[in-house]
């Protein structure tokens, strides 16, 4: 996908999101509803319906259907479709908007444009939480932590009931877990027990390790986060 369109498309969700929140704290979201209510207008609630159809990804993936409908067969091409679901391959094109968009944006506002390696190798070897966080932390965990603190606040004061809330929210709920949880599931052993305390003392180690000159930011965080902004 066009990296200017994903950019685009997270901006987009963030631009919603407060928007809502905007609505609900200044009290017109309760105003429109109200008002809407008196009226009996159900046009909002018919392009909500519209829009949660759109939000499921059903019509952005029908052109991939149609292709290979010609050429395997809409038989095979449905099959291939839900074989993909299986496969979580919505989970990892989420995953890879945020980090097209991350250093996009990165580059138009800063510079420094150069190759980032996709990662497209089979990967058999288990990362460490620190290294998921030295590579992830600033262009996925962050703004996932933000989008559900967005999310949380906009639920606490919330005037409508609980099918709208759904229908709103629920694509960007899905986008900011995945951003926080896709890269332990794509992880070998991302979820054995042993592996998560090992990755818990790891990471606690790296975190308390004082940085400064000479020490590499694979040892600290401090010296990571001086590497980072530097």
């Amino acid at each position: 996908m066009d990296p200017y369109l994903v950019q685009i498309s997270v901006v987009g969700v963030y631009v919603f999101l407060y928007g809502q929140l905007y609505l609900v704290l200044s009290g017109l979201q309760s105003a429109l509803l109200i008002k809407a209510h008196h009226q009996n207008m159900k046009s909002l609630e018919t392009a909500l319906a519209s829009q949660s159809f759109l939000q499921l990804g059903l019509l952005t993936g029908l052109p991939m259907v149609m292709e290979l409908g010609l050429e395997k067969g809409f038989r095979a091409a449905l099959s291939d479709f839900i074989l993909m679901q299986l496969q979580v391959a919505s989970v990892f094109f989420t995953f890879s908007l945020g980090t097209k968009a991350h250093y996009y944006g990165r580059t138009i506002l800063h510079g420094g444009a150069k190759y980032r390696p996709t990662g497209r190798k089979f990967v058999v070897f288990h990362a460490s939480f620190t290294e998921n966080y030295q590579l992830y932390s600033r262009s996925h965990f962050v703004k996932a932590f933000e989008l559900i603190f967005l999310l949380i606040i906009y639920h606490l004061f919330r005037k409508s009931d609980g099918k709208f809330h759904v229908m709103v929210t629920y694509s960007t709920w899905f986008m900011a877990m995945t951003w926080l949880f896709a890269p332990f599931l794509f992880n070998p052993a991302g979820f054995a027990w042993h592996k998560i305390v090992d990755d818990w003392s790891d990471w606690n180690r790296w975190m308390m390790n004082q940085g400064g000159i000479g020490v590499q930011p694979e040892k600290s965080w401090e010296s990571w986060w001086n590497a980072e902004n530097a």
